[in-house]
């Protein structure tokens, strides 16, 4: 725990069997539960987490990314997190780093931190792909302008969240597919949450999953319109239901299921 918070960590895993060991094995000891969700892998992820004694929960088939981390973050509302962070299990951002942004939500500064590749200038010297660091450069102008906001890149996978923005947020009305990060920070944005960055180095290499190409244009795509359905609903001229808070279903402390700590659940 930190400041008396549950700290919860979530894993939306796809043929992740290579690399989920090493990055189990780098996170924190104050870390209360951590979750994997499995996207129907076809390799040894599901085998591998049970023996590293973490929680998981399988898809009865794929789901997408994004629908990945709709299951994550209900699951980890269900077990009584009070902060969620999110990571990628492919190892392609530093475990280590889980204590930092989780203390940014834990103790009240920030409702939202992200683990910025971007900051400290360290994202080409990791390895990316060229192309994917000049389409992050342009996407994340763009947004700004568009949004509003000042943020150093809105395409991490590593995420922090407290308890009351997850519930705050319509996350099942996302799409199941990649986009679904986009949306996610837009509707932070609009709800008015607090967000933090924190530079974060990361690593490419041929095990650390990546979308290719085309799919990183579909993104692109998906990135854009999100931004100009964000400023319609900002000007007041267009109601979109990823942009409505009110009527969601939200996960009540009644709900809240507390395993003992010592407890390993399988799904």
């Amino acid at each position: 725990m930190i400041n008396g918070k549950k700290i919860v960590v979530v894993l939306p895993a796809y043929n992740a069997e290579k690399t989920l060991e090493a990055t189990v094995r780098e996170l924190p000891e104050l870390v209360d539960e951590t979750i994997l969700v499995d996207d129907f892998s076809t390799d040894a992820t599901v085998a591998l987490a049970r023996r590293l004694r973490l929680s998981v929960h399988e898809h009865d088939r794929n789901r997408g990314y994004g629908g990945n981390q709709k299951t994550c973050y209900r699951e980890a509302l269900n077990r009584g997190a009070d902060v969620v962070v999110m990571t990628h299990p492919d190892y392609q951002y530093s475990p280590l780093l889980v204590t930092a942004m989780a203390s940014m939500v834990a103790y009240g500064v920030y409702d939202l931190a992200l683990g910025s590749r971007i900051l400290g200038g360290g994202a080409l010297r990791g390895g990316m792909p060229l192309y994917k660091y000049i389409s992050n450069r342009a996407l994340t102008t763009f947004q700004n302008v568009v949004m509003g906001a000042s943020l150093s890149e809105y395409h991490t996978g590593y995420r922090a969240f407290s308890r009351d923005l997850l519930n705050a947020l319509p996350l099942e009305r996302n799409s199941d597919d990649f986009v679904f990060d986009n949306q996610m920070l837009a509707q932070a944005i609009l709800y008015g949450a607090r967000i933090g960055e924190i530079s974060c180095p990361t690593h490419y290499f041929p095990e650390a999953s990546s979308i290719n190409f085309r799919r990183s244009a579909i993104y692109g795509m998906g990135v854009i319109r999100t931004a100009l359905q964000f400023r319609l609903r900002k000007w007041g001229l267009g109601a979109n239901p990823i942009f409505e808070f009110s009527a969601d279903r939200r996960v009540t402390d009644k709900e809240v299921q507390r395993p003992a700590a010592s407890a390993t659940q399988d799904r």
